[in-house]
Order: structure tokens, then C-alpha cells, then sequence
């Protein structure tokens, strides 16, 4: 399989298909583990690192062998892959930015639907990641929890009777597990009751990311919930932990989207009319931009105020405006100021592709 031929596609997360998916973009399993027999990646030699992936990939091979992977497979050696197709990866939700920008032997696994991910030789040697559309924990974790056994029976894991599995990072000890959901907040941003929001679920032990996960900014109202430590509860309870608290943070985004539909219509149909027309009609633009206005194009469409746009291509238009997926659409490398232009393209394209069909319920560009 080719990087070049996921660049047009859609991960299964991304699709829109799942429950609360107006609100909740996907739900995310992330298992850390380690290989009893070597050094934690942190102290490992290249020797080690190296001895690793290949033992790791091996063990995988043959579990696709068997059939018994989630779903066809692909292996990619990070190591030898050129920086746009890194942060492809990356832009994909495929590998983490540490593992893009760290050296070394490193590769990943990934099934076609991008519905799981492997890492080898991130923070630890294992980062197994499973994905779903919409606010869907429990089946998350249910194929997360089905791939660790299958590999497990391949190989020793690090693990302490009394303590759990053993990983790099002390926060990760214990079961391992980083259970996160990615929410778009758009309303609770506008009407500033994001940072209360936050605040509560630091007192809880929850933490709030970025798009891009841990060190990375909020980009288009997108924020990642996840747990904080992984040690003294199991895996279930720690799913349920977040899976209970998500159900609060939807309905404070829907009061604030119905409080804003009812006090300032004006002011939201105004905003969501600027951000739609200035995508359709732009020469160029950047990356922080589209995603802000997309972000409220998206808002606008789940309320209502744009019709014969879905929910998926929106989605997909975050992630495709990216700057490595531009390049790899157009095929060619493109300086900043040629990806500004190449996007704002791209933008006017696919939106009108999309409207041709028969126009807007209410075209907030025409108004």
C-alpha cells in the first residue's frame, strides 16, 4: 500500500457515523507496553531499538498471517520515511509527533479502515491505539483490548504482579491505558465557559489536549479528554471514568448552541455566514484560519444553518487542508506561501462539489 493512495480517502473515525457525533469526533483506546527481554526505549540502544522493532514486527506479520488482526494491515518503517509522509501520519492520527520527529528504528501498523494503529518504538515499545467514530468508548475499548491479547500471546510483556505493566513514563504505569475522546466545543469557546469547563475536569483528573494530543494547541475548538494517571483502577474503570463524564460536556455545548440560537441568532447566523462565504471564496488562506471557520461552518451545519453540506466532509476538510495531506494531494513539496494557495483551492473545490447539488437551505455566503 502506498501513503499516496490513504491521501484522497477517509479513516473510518472521521466519517461521522457514530453516536453524538454532532459533538464527539471519535473515541480513543491507547495501550502502552513493553517487551520484557529489552531495555525501555528511553535507555535502549539503536542495537535494542533495532532487535525490537524487528521482534515486533515479526509477531505482528504473523498474526496477519493467521487473519487474526483487525482487518487487513500495512507496515510502515518511520525511519525511512521522508518528512511529509511522517507528518502525514501524524495529521492522520496515525503515529504521534514524537514519534515523527524522534531517530532511530521505529515503524507502525495500521488496517486499512485506520480503525487501529501500532507503534513501535514511540515512548515505549509498544503504543497500541484503536479509533472510533463518534462517542463510542466501550466498543474502543473492546478491539483495543482484543489486539493487546493477540499480541500478548506472541510475546512477554513487562508486567508487575503488584504494580501492573511497567513503562517509561511513571504515568503510564499500571494498566497502561489512555482512554480520551475528542469533542468539538465551538459554543462553550464563543460564549467563554470553555476555561470553567476545563478547570472542573482538572479536579477530577482529567486532562484537556489539543488536537494533536499532549503539547499541542486547541485547533478549531477540537479538545482531547483523557485520564491523567493509569494506576489503582482497571481498564474498565478507568473507560468509565471519562465515558461518564463526556455526557456532561455534550450537554453543556448543546445548552450553549441552543442559548445561542436564542439570544444572539443575529450575531451566530453573521459568523457562521463570514466563515462559510470567505472558504468558498478565498485565494489563499492558512492553516489556523481554515480551521477556525471551519469550525464554525461546522457549528452552523449541525444547527441548521447550512444544509447540503454532511457532516463527513467537513470533517475530512480539517484534516485534508492540513499542510503534508496538501502535498500529497497535489503532489508536489510547497513552500508556505504555495500551501495558502494550493488550500484556498482546495477549499473552493471540494465546497463546491458538494453545494452543486442542489444548493443551500439557507447558502449563509449569499445572504
Amino acid at each position: 500500500m502506498n501513503l499516496d493512495d490513504l491521501a484522497s480517502a477517509s479513516g473510518e473515525w472521521l466519517r461521522g457515523t457514530g453516536p453524538e457525533s454532532d459533538i464527539v469526533i471519535s473515541s480513543r483506546i491507547r495501550l502502552a507496553r513493553n517487551l520484557a527481554d529489552f531495555p525501555f526505549a528511553t535507555r535502549a540502544t539503536e542495537a535494542d531499538r533495532t532487535a525490537v522493532e524487528q521482534v515486533l514486527h515479526e509477531r505482528i506479520d504473523s498474526l496477519k498471517d493467521a487473519g487474526e488482526m483487525l482487518g487487513e494491515s500495512f507496515y510502515f518503517n518511520v525511519n525511512e520515511m521522508p518528512d511529509i509522509d511522517r507528518m502525514f501520519l501524524v495529521e492522520r492520527q496515525l503515529i504521534s509527533r514524537e514519534h515523527a520527529e524522534s531517530d532511530g528504528s521505529r515503524s507502525v501498523v495500521f488496517d486499512h479502515g485506520e480503525r487501529y494503529s501500532v507503534m513501535i518504538n514511540e515512548e515505549d515499545h509498544l503504543r497500541i491505539q484503536v479509533m472510533q467514530s463518534g462517542f463510542d468508548l466501550n466498543a474502543a475499548w473492546e478491539q483495543a483490548d482484543r489486539l493487546d491479547d493477540l499480541i500478548e500471546q506472541h510475546v512477554t510483556y513487562a508486567f508487575n504482579e503488584r504494580i501492573g505493566y511497567l513503562t517509561a513514563c511513571p504515568t503510564n504505569v499500571g494498566t497502561g491505558v489512555r482512554v480520551s475522546v475528542m469533542l468539538h466545543l465551538p459554543a462553550l469557546s464563543i460564549t467563554r465557559q470553555i476555561e470553567k469547563v476545563f478547570k472542573s475536569l482538572h479536579k477530577i483528573n482529567l486532562a484537556v489536549r489539543g488536537l494533536y494530543g499532549e503539547g499541542s494547541q486547541a485547533m478549531g475548538d477540537f479538545y482531547q479528554i483523557s485520564n491523567q494517571v493509569t494506576l489503582g483502577l482497571t481498564e474498565e474503570e478507568l473507560t468509565k471514568k471519562v465515558a461518564d463524564v463526556v455526557p456532561v460536556l455534550i450537554d453543556y455545548e448543546r445548552q450553549a448552541r441552543e442559548f445561542l440560537l436564542r439570544e444572539s441568532q443575529e450575531t451566530l447566523h453573521d459568523r457562521v455566514s463570514r466563515a462559510f462565504g470567505i472558504l468558498r471564496t478565498a485565494q489563499t488562506i492558512s492553516s489556523d484560519e481554515t480551521m477556525h471557520l471551519l469550525s464554525s461552518v461546522r457549528m452552523g451545519t449541525n444547527l441548521g444553518l447550512i444544509s447540503n453540506l454532511e457532516l463527513p466532509t467537513i470533517n475530512k476538510l480539517f484534516v485534508h487542508t492540513q499542510p503534508a495531506h496538501l502535498q500529497k494531494l497535489s503532489g508536489i513539496e510547497l513552500d508556505q506561501s504555495d500551501r495558502n494557495i494550493e488550500r484556498a483551492s482546495f477549499l473552493r473545490q471540494q465546497l463546491d462539489i458538494n453545494l452543486n447539488g442542489g444548493g443551500s437551505k439557507s447558502d449563509p455566503s449569499q445572504n
